[in-house]
């Protein structure tokens, strides 16, 4: 029977394409919880299920794949490889006590190795390495361990290493053990090692045990001693190592063939940790104690909603009733269940630092705590990446609107890495996300899920206009058509006003306007600014100043007096030297040390300015610079292509500043366009 001390929860971590998806693949398969081994380029893949999945060949959600191997249970989190879909990693971090980083023997370290030994050091998530495609051709497994070992350290060791015969990868060997092996379909078998092979194995089994030897004094004292440790003091050395992480284990592979998957297996049951060796648990893990469950995802297909949880403490079963922290209320886990891909077991409980899932509860959303109403307690939520990528997203068909509305709110409750804002000014629906993958994938699910076919456009800017002199103009509107004619005549100050709203003010002397009439005008001004007379776009820092005017007994009217003081703004605007203001922003961008001189190349010519700089960790550099926001709708892509996925950046909006006189050019024309199309 599985228990707590058991159960070992590990994410799949990597660059896109290394394996992931494979490697959890040849688990299920040695382990027979599937038949027959699936490929992502033919769709059939127990974790990639998705339809947008097998459409693109590769993962977009995380995927919970449960392997039962030699008395552990090994709950199998494989993430996607992509940064556009990076908060699914966050996610299965949350729940995971350890992580895999997997890379191939051909291409070596990626961005995403990189990424992923950063996420792990983070979270201080002790870690292991998987090379893949061992056997493939132009694969090199000992000079991606030298390259590992120079760009992460010397705590980087192998613990499997290739069996390499005649120039052909044939098989693994084990240097706990010291046992070669092969893999035959579901058949693993013990092989004898080519003698060719004594120097490396020699080699590699030095930096093994030089790892081992820093457990303990113990094993320090055997080390220098020059006596070979046994397998049994290997694996207490190693398990040591990996939950101080002072040691990161390597192992090595073929998924297709299923050699060296095994292994791993072996290897995570033996060192990684159990939700009971958690370095920094939020809450005691007791198996015994009250029941507190942390939802961690929520997915929603034909059938209704389920949430993902992880039981923190306690346990969880059939028809308990849990409160919800965050809404106060209470919820009845009716059905339960073990989730394998999209497959979903029914069980009664679900034990202490096991994951599962829960269909139909109605208030629960993703990074909620569900626990023992006597015992309430609520657990830290996953932090994600602040969107970075903006479109405008509008439907080809009119009249969709609240159909994309609806929809995005329905897929907002799976995915919390995108916002969608209804932007009041530009009057556009703008979807925000990590990436335009990411929103591509978005828009793709509106229509196959939502039946609403949608089209993205950069996001209009928001700019601004301002007068920068000062002029008197006279509005007069007289009109005669039968009985009572319209009859307003004002003289008004048009200068730069200290405030961004408008200042109106009424300087009249004896009676030239009836004071009735001066909320008349000011109203009249006030639905003017709301377009400029450059390129229609709102007025700001206005003075306007009421000196002077006339009125007629009969035909004057508040409405007479409005159309009047517009007349005004209409003559006066284009006379006070009127200009275009700009969004600017402060942005932060964090890069390695060697993209700097292209970063801020790009930067000036998207007009920015650069305020400074300043080092960040692990050799990266923080630029702090002030740009306008126009330059900025493709950034994020821009970035991630001169840095090859290493930069970040943070863009907040500080002010408004008068555009360069190439901005105003360009976006007063494509008003006047814009105003003769329609």
């Amino acid at each position: 029977m599985i228990t707590t001390k058991d159960i070992r929860n590990i994410s799949l971590l990597g660059h896109g394409g290394d394996g992931k998806s494979a490697l959890a693949e040849s688990m299920l398969y040695l382990t027979k919880a599937i038949d027959r081994l699936g490929k992502a380029a033919d769709g059939t893949t127990a974790s990639d299920y998705d339809p947008e999945e097998i459409k693109r060949q590769f993962s977009i959600s995380s995927t919970l794949l449960p392997v039962e191997y030699g008395g552990a249970k090994l709950n199998i989190l494989d993430t996607p490889g992509f940064f556009d879909f990076v908060g699914e990693v966050f996610q299965s971090l949350r729940v995971s006590e350890s992580g895999v980083i997997v890379l191939t023997a051909k291409s070596g370290i990626g961005v995403g190795t990189e990424k992923a030994w950063k996420y792990l050091s983070e979270r201080k998530l002790p870690r292991f390495a998987y090379v893949s495609k061992i056997d493939e051709e132009h694969a090199d497994y000992m000079a991606v361990l030298e390259s590992m070992r120079s760009t992460f350290g010397i705590t980087v060791v192998p613990v499997v290493i290739p069996v390499v015969d005649g120039g052909k990868v044939t098989g693994v060997f084990d240097l706990v053990t010291g046992k070669a092996y092969t893999t035959n379909g579901l058949k693993t078998e013990e092989i004898p090692l080519p003698d060719s092979m004594a120097d490396t194995v020699a080699h590699c089994t030095d930096m093994l045990s030089e790892c081992v030897a820093e457990a303990s004094e113990e094993l320090m004292d055997k080390y220098f001693g020059g006596e070979p440790f046994t397998p049994e003091e290997m694996v207490a050395g190693i398990k040591a190592g990996v939950l101080s992480m002072s040691m990161t284990p390597v192992f090595c592979g073929s998924a297709v063939t299923g050699m060296g998957t095994e292994l791993l297996m072996r290897g995570l049951a033996d060192y990684a940790p159990s939700p009971l060796d958690a370095a920094d648990p939020e809450i005691p893990v007791d198996p015994d104690g009250p029941t507190a469950a942390f939802v961690f995802k929520s997915l929603s297909d034909q059938y209704g909603r389920f949430s993902f949880f992880k039981v923190m403490r306690g346990k969880v079963a059939t028809d308990m009733t849990l409160l919800n922290t965050r809404s106060e209320g209470t919820e009845k886990l009716s059905h339960i269940y073990f989730a394998r891909g999209k497959k979903n077991t029914e069980v009664p409980e679900i034990i202490c630092g096991d994951i599962g899932c829960v269909s139909k509860l109605s208030d629960t959303k993703t990074n909620d705590t569900l626990c023992d109403p006597k015992a309430p307690v609520t657990l830290k939520a996953t932090e994600y990446n602040r969107p970075c990528y903006s479109m405008a997203i509008a439907p080809k068909v009119k009249g969709q609107d609240e159909k994309i509305s609806s929809g995005l709110t329905r897929m907002n409750e799976e995915d919390l890495t995108f916002t969608v804002v209804n932007n009041s000014e530009t009057k556009q629906l703008v979807l925000s996300g990590a990436g335009d993958i990411h929103l591509a994938v978005l828009c793709s699910r509106l229509k196959s899920r939502f039946g609403v076919d949608v089209e993205l456009s950069s996001p209009r800017i928001a700019y601004r206009e301002k007068i920068r002199k000062k002029v008197k103009v006279q509005g007069r509107h007289k009109k005669q058509s039968g009985g009572h004619g319209q009859f307003g005549d004002v003289w008004i100050e048009f200068e730069p006003g200290e405030e961004e709203d408008l200042v109106f003010e009424e300087k009249i002397f004896g009676g030239a306007v009836p004071k009735n009439y001066f909320p008349a005008v000011e109203k009249g001004l006030r639905d003017c600014i709301q377009k400029g007379v450059l390129a229609g776009y709102p007025v700001v820092n206005l003075k306007a100043t009421l000196v002077d005017g006339s009125y007629h007994p009969v035909d004057s009217s508040e409405m007479a007096f409005k159309t009047a003081a517009s007349l005004a703004y209409k003559a006066g605007l284009p006379q006070a030297s009127p200009v275009l203001l700009e969004p600017i922003g402060a942005l932060k961008v964090t890069v390695p040390d060697n993209y700097t001189g292209d970063i801020m190349g790009d930067l000036n010519k998207r007009g920015g300015r650069v305020l400074g700089m300043n080092p960040g960790e692990g050799g990266q550099q923080i630029i702090e610079a002030e740009v306008p926001m126009g330059g900025m709708s493709t950034y994020a892509i821009d970035l991630r292509s001169m840095t090859q996925g290493r930069g970040s950046f943070e863009f907040d909006f500080v002010r408004y500043e008068e555009a360069s006189p190439m901005t105003q050019q360009k976006v007063i024309e494509e008003y006047k366009a814009s105003q003769q199309d329609d």
